[in-house]
Parts: C-alpha cells; sequence; structure tokens
C-alpha cells in the first residue's frame, strides 16, 4: 500500500507541475527559454532560511537526491531579502523560504520575476512572551513588537484582531498595517525586521514571530504560543521559487518532487510535531 500511495503520489505532483509549467513557460514569456542555457550537470543550488527550510533541503540532500540523480547544494541566508536577489541574478538557482503573499510584493517593489513551483510546508505565525503566560494577561499599556515586512505585518495584525487582541477596519484582512487599526485597546506596537523578533521578546511584552524563526529561537509554537494561526484554508505555505523561465529545469523539477514526497512529509511531521505543517501541492 506505501509504495502505491507513493508511486501515484509523485505521479499526481509531477502532472500538477507538467500543467503549472505549460502556463508559465511559453515562448512569449520573458525568460522563457532560459532553461536550455542553463549547465543542469551541475548541482542546483537551493537559497534556503536555516530552519525548516534548510533542514528540510539538507533532508533531501542526504536521503534523497543522489538516488533520483539530483546534484543539490542548499546555502543558508538569514534575511528575506537576499534569497531573491541572489535568484534573480543567478547565483544561485532556486529559493525556498517565501510565501505567495511575501513574493507578490517583492516582485511588485523590486522589479524580480520570481515564480514559485511546488508549496511544501506552513509555519503558522504565532504571538510570543516571556512576561505574560495567557492570552488574557496583554493589557493596555503594553507593547507588541511585529514584522515590519508588509505581508507578515499585515498577516500578524489579522492573528491579534482574530483573537480579540485588537480590532481592524472592516475589509482590510491581510492587507492590514497599523493605520488599518481600528481599536488598538491601548496596546503599543513596534515594528520590526521579522529575523530579530525573537530577541526583541525581552525587551517587549509580546512579539508576533514568523514560525521558522520561532523554531530557531527554540521557541516550539505548538505549545509556547499563546495565539497560533490556523492551517485550515491558510494561503501562506511556503515554496520552492525559480526566475521565470527556469521552472522547467529538469533538476528544478526533480527537486520538486522529492520535497512532495512521502519520506519528506514524514521528516517533517516527525521532526517539528506540529510546528511545521506539510502543504503540498503545485503553488500557482
Amino acid at each position: 500500500m506505501r509504495t502505491t500511495l507513493k508511486i501515484t503520489a509523485t505521479a499526481a505532483v509531477t502532472a500538477a507541475l507538467a500543467l503549472g509549467l505549460s502556463a508559465c513557460g511559453t515562448s512569449s514569456d520573458p525568460g522563457a527559454g532560459s532553461t536550455a542555457s542553463a549547465d543542469t550537470s551541475k548541482p542546483l543550488v537551493v537559497a534556503a532560511s536555516p530552519t525548516p527550510h534548510a533542514d528540510i533541503l539538507n533532508f533531501v540532500k542526504k536521503n534523497l537526491a543522489e538516488k533520483a540523480g539530483l546534484k543539490l547544494e542548499v546555502k543558508e541566508f538569514t534575511d528575506y531579502v537576499l534569497p531573491n536577489t541572489a535568484t534573480q541574478s543567478g547565483e544561485v538557482g532556486a529559493n525556498f523560504f517565501q510565501h505567495k503573499p511575501y513574493l507578490d510584493d517583492f516582485n511588485k517593489k523590486k522589479g524580480t520575476d520570481i515564480v514559485p513551483v511546488v508549496n511544501v510546508e506552513l509555519e503558522p505565525l504565532g504571538l510570543y512572551s516571556k512576561k505574560i503566560e495567557k492570552l488574557a494577561d496583554l493589557k493596555a499599556g503594553q507593547t507588541v513588537a511585529i514584522p515590519n515586512d508588509t505581508t507578515n505585518e499585515g498577516r500578524a495584525l489579522k492573528l491579534l484582531a482574530d483573537n480579540g487582541v485588537i480590532t481592524l477596519k472592516d475589509g482590510v484582512g491581510t492587507d492590514a498595517n497599523l493605520s488599518s487599526i481600528k481599536d488598538a485597546k491601548g496596546l503599543t506596537f513596534k515594528e520590526l525586521e521579522a529575523a530579530t523578533l525573537p530577541r526583541a521578546l525581552n525587551d517587549v511584552d509580546a512579539a508576533v514571530i514568523n514560525g521558522n524563526y520561532a523554531i530557531e529561537a527554540k521557541l516550539k509554537p505548538a505549545q509556547d504560543a499563546l495565539a497560533l494561526e490556523k492551517a485550515d484554508g491558510n494561503p501562506y505555505a511556503n515554496f520552492l521559487a525559480v526566475k521565470r523561465g527556469n521552472e522547467k529545469d529538469p533538476r528544478v523539477v526533480k527537486l520538486a518532487q522529492l520535497l512532495n514526497s512521502d519520506e519528506v512529509k514524514k521528516y517533517i511531521d516527525d521532526t517539528y510535531d506540529g510546528s511545521v505543517i506539510p502543504s503540498f501541492g503545485a503553488a500557482k
């Protein structure tokens, strides 16, 4: 049964990728055909934030890549900008660290042309504190730190609104910013770069932290978060991404299949205990 399921899942991913690549790689697209000029005999270098993205890629490299005929190198970055600029410039062949709302905003602001290939996992955003033990203890006059990038700030404010910490103006959703707050309930907000938020926990009363940075800081989202995003219907799955035109690179297609394999699902489930959740399928 396991063998049958594995083959079926791989076939489904391959079919989904083929459909997505047909839509993305027409001859009229900018960059279409750039795969042909890539040396596919060389290792595929993938930019990734350390946890869980580089961890997952290194699992693939050590356990799955050689058997699949894939040469893979993992290059770690600790911010949310350089992986995309390195992918755009060709310094790396792909990246794995971001979700679609962030990429859409990045492409628009930076003029880059990066596209998603396949979804891999979801890291629920959470509210953490070293000074209070439950959400009800968060009171007027206290300070909450939130990510300062556009998409994650909106995501953080929605999390707070969904849990009754603040009230947002009608209709703003995940596009919220500080001016979208209808009632802050006496709280003060401090906007910080996402990677610095775990360190800020000593200086603020609470902070909304991205799942990967929470895990790196030895926080356990499923246990330690005062409030945590729900996985159902969540649009923030993290995916493998490439510069447009490189979607058909056979190394990219092979890596996409491996990242959606039964082995990777088991690795994520066993390693992260609900703090990272498999979220497979063709990215759109």
